[in-house]
C-alpha cells in the first residue's frame, strides 16, 4: 500500500515537472479565426482548427462566426462584416490574443508580412509586404515595408534577418533610404542576390531560391507572389503551401491580426494560426515598439519627410540639352519612377546623357569621358547611393 502511494505521488511530481517544462501551466494564447467568407466553406476553416491541435496544441482557437457543435469555443455572426465586429470586440477585451481573418481593411500605414516556402531550396521567405498600404508614395511604402518585414522575422526568431528588395520601381529609391539608415545606425543586413552582379536587388532568381530572409516589395506585388507560391500546384483555386498574408504591421498599431485568402485551404490557415499565436508568444508588439525607436534615432523620421517632398520634377522645367555625344558607359542604381528626371539633372549639368534599360533594370547612357562626372552629380543629387 505504501509503495503504491509513493508511486503514486513520484507520478504527480514527474507530471507536474513535465507542465512546468512544457509550460502547460502558463495560459495558452487563443487565437480567434473568422468563419464567414471562405470559398471552401465552414467546414475547411473547422478542419484547420482541428489540424492546429493536433499538429501543435499548445495555443487554443476560438471560432467566429461558427455554429456551436464544432467542439471549439464559438461565437456566432452570419457575415464576415459582422464576425470582424465580433473578432475587434473580442480582441479590445483581451478574451482573445490575436486573429486571422480574410478580407480585413487596415488603416493606412499598416500592412502585413507574408510567410511562404520558396519552391527552390524549400527555404521559408517572408514576404513584406502582401496586403494593407504603408504609403500612398510607392517608393515610401517600400522603404516602410522593409523595416516592418525585419520586426516580423525579429518576432519569428531571426534575431538577424537578411533583407532583398525586389527589382520593382521604387525599390532603388527605398533601397538608397535603406542605406541611409543603416550608415545612421540602425542594423540591415542585407542579402547579396545570387546572380553575378550581386547587390540587394534581388531578382526573379532569388525569390525562387530563397536568397533573402525578407523579401520587400509593394503590398500589391507581394499579394500575388503569395497568391502564386502558396497554389502554383493547385492552379490557383486551392491554397496549400506556406503561412498566408501574416500580421499587420504598423506604427503604433496594437492589435496582431493575420490575413489568409478566401481561396486559403486548411494547411494554409493551420499555419496560419501557428503563424499568429508565435506573434503573440514573442511579443511581436514590443520588438516593433523597439525597432521603431532604433529606427527614429538613426533619421528615420527625416527620411520619411524626403519622401514626400521627393525631387523636383522637371517636366514642366525648360532644360538646355547638351550637343549630343556617343554614349557608351552605363550608370546603372537609378529608379526608374525618376529615371527621366536623372537624365534631365545630367542636362542641366551640362552632361548629355539618355535613359535606356538594361537586362538587369534601367540604366542612364552618358559618353566614357563623362561617366565618372556624371556618376558623382547623381550621387550629389540623390539619385544613386554612395556605396
Amino acid at each position: 500500500m505504501q509503495d503504491n502511494i509513493r508511486k503514486t505521488i513520484g507520478e504527480v511530481f514527474s507530471d507536474i515537472a513535465d507542465a512546468i517544462e512544457s509550460g502547460s501551466f502558463i495560459n495558452k494564447v487563443r487565437v480567434g479565426i473568422t468563419v464567414p467568407g471562405s470559398e471552401h466553406g465552414t467546414d475547411e476553416i473547422i478542419k484547420a482548427a482541428k489540424m492546429a491541435m493536433t499538429k501543435y496544441g499548445d495555443f487554443d482557437v476560438v471560432l467566429i462566426g461558427a455554429k456551436h457543435g464544432s467542439g471549439f469555443e464559438s461565437y456566432e455572426a452570419d457575415t464576415l462584416e459582422e464576425a470582424h465586429k465580433k473578432m475587434e470586440e473580442l480582441l479590445n477585451s483581451k478574451r482573445i490574443d490575436c486573429a486571422v481573418t480574410m478580407h480585413y481593411n487596415f488603416p493606412i500605414g499598416v500592412s502585413t508580412v507574408g510567410r511562404v516556402i520558396t519552391p527552390g531550396c524549400g527555404r521559408e521567405v517572408f514576404i513584406s509586404a502582401s496586403t494593407g498600404t504603408s504609403s500612398a508614395n510607392r517608393a515610401e511604402s517600400i522603404f516602410k515595408n522593409a523595416l516592418y518585414g525585419i520586426i516580423v522575422a525579429k518576432a519569428s526568431g531571426n534575431l538577424n534577418p537578411s533583407i532583398g528588395i525586389l527589382n520593382i520601381d521604387g525599390a532603388r529609391q527605398a533601397e538608397r533610404a535603406l542605406k541611409e539608415l543603416q550608415r545612421s545606425g540602425y542594423n540591415i543586413n542585407f542579402a547579396a542576390s545570387v546572380r553575378k552582379d550581386g547587390g540587394s536587388i534581388m531578382r526573379g532568381n532569388d525569390l525562387l531560391h530563397g536568397t533573402c530572409d525578407v523579401m520587400v516589395t509593394d503590398s500589391l506585388t507581394g499579394n500575388i507572389l503569395v497568391k502564386l507560391l502558396s497554389s502554383f500546384t493547385t492552379g490557383g483555386s486551392y491554397e496549400s503551401i506556406g503561412y498566408g498574408y501574416g500580421p499587420g504591421i504598423g506604427e503604433g498599431y496594437n492589435k496582431v491580426i493575420s490575413i489568409v485568402s478566401r481561396a486559403s485551404g486548411a494547411p494554409v490557415i493551420c499555419e496560419a494560426l501557428r503563424y499568429a499565436a508565435t506573434m503573440v508568444k514573442n511579443g511581436i508588439l514590443d520588438i516593433a515598439g523597439k525597432e521603431f525607436e532604433a529606427a527614429k534615432r538613426a533619421g528615420y523620421n527625416k527620411i520619411l519627410d524626403r519622401f514626400s517632398e521627393g525631387h523636383e520634377k522637371k517636366d514642366t522645367i525648360a532644360v538646355n540639352v547638351p550637343p549630343k555625344k556617343v554614349v557608351t558607359y552605363q550608370i546603372a542604381g537609378v529608379d526608374i519612377l525618376e529615371l527621366e528626371d536623372a537624365v534631365k539633372e545630367l542636362w542641366e549639368n551640362d552632361v548629355y546623357s539618355e535613359s535606356g534599360m538594361g537586362c538587369t533594370g534601367p540604366i542612364i547612357l552618358v559618353s566614357s569621358d563623362e561617366g565618372d562626372k556624371a556618376r558623382g552629380i547623381l550621387i550629389k543629387k540623390g539619385y544613386l547611393s554612395p556605396n
